[in-house]
């Protein structure tokens, strides 16, 4: 097994060279360049902290089409009821720090470290990356981000303080892709939560010639010339490869 390291410059391998586990690059930065180059070759920066940064593109893939979202009865009242305000993009940074400090119960730390709290809001300043935040009583209670690629919006994070919060945001930001001609949801790795909302794994294949059709471009073009380098350990991948995703 083997994969590529990086150079300077904000270019991908074709994420079909990938190892079987998704793993298709390491090293490089969390430019804006490059992170908007990755998103829209259907890549995603996942890595530890204090750990090299490591670069994704799995098969299959997790994704949600606006059109079949299922929200459960009860979602329905809690929406219905009112109980939570929903914001779009007021408080970017509050929710991607709330995704990283807010404990998850399946999970043992984070991946979004400061470094890629920073980065996220680099992209947000620049109308790439987005929130829908749901509030209660002048609190923020839940919200959900992600980046936005063409017509795919690949979801980064979630997190909840208050029950149904995030499904609400959830429910609210599926709502605005579906108005604004987005396509496609993408949930990234398997996770049961997005599953119970209507997501579905496609094949990596399908995935990438959706995303393609929707930015006007073949993510599979740019081949550079990389260098390889021996794969980390199976245990570090492992561990990054048991986490669900929200």
């Amino acid at each position: 097994m083997s994969l590529f390291r990086l150079g300077p410059d904000p270019i991908f391998p074709p994420p079909h060279l990938a190892e079987p586990e998704g793993l298709l690059a390491i090293g490089g930065d969390l430019s804006p360049d490059r992170l908007i180059a990755a998103y829209r070759r259907g890549i995603f920066p996942w890595y530890e902290p204090g750990g090299p940064i490591l670069w994704w593109s799995p098969d299959p893939r997790l994704v949600l089409f606006p059109s079949e979202l299922r929200v459960s009865h009860r979602l329905r009242r809690t929406i219905r009821s009112g109980r939570f305000e929903i914001r779009r993009d007021t408080a970017f940074d509050h929710v991607v720090r709330a995704c990283a400090e807010t404990p998850r119960g399946h999970e043992d730390g984070t991946w979004i470290t400061s470094e890629m709290q920073a980065a996220y809001g680099q992209l947000h300043r620049m109308g790439v990356a987005r929130s829908v935040e749901a509030w209660r009583d002048g609190e923020l209670v839940g919200g959900v981000y992600g980046v936005l690629a063409g017509r795919c919006f690949s979801g980064e994070s979630m997190f909840h303080v208050a029950t149904d919060a995030s499904k609400v945001a959830l429910a609210a930001l599926v709502e605005d892709l579906a108005a604004e001609g987005v396509e496609m949801l993408d949930c990234q790795v398997r996770s049961e939560h997005m599953v119970s909302f209507g997501a579905r794994e496609i094949p990596r294949d399908e995935f990438l010639m959706r995303l393609a059709r929707g930015l006007g471009d073949d993510p599979a073009s740019a081949r550079p010339p990389v260098r390889r380098l021996a794969t980390p350990r199976v245990g570090v991948l492992g561990r990054l490869l048991s986490r669900e995703r929200p």
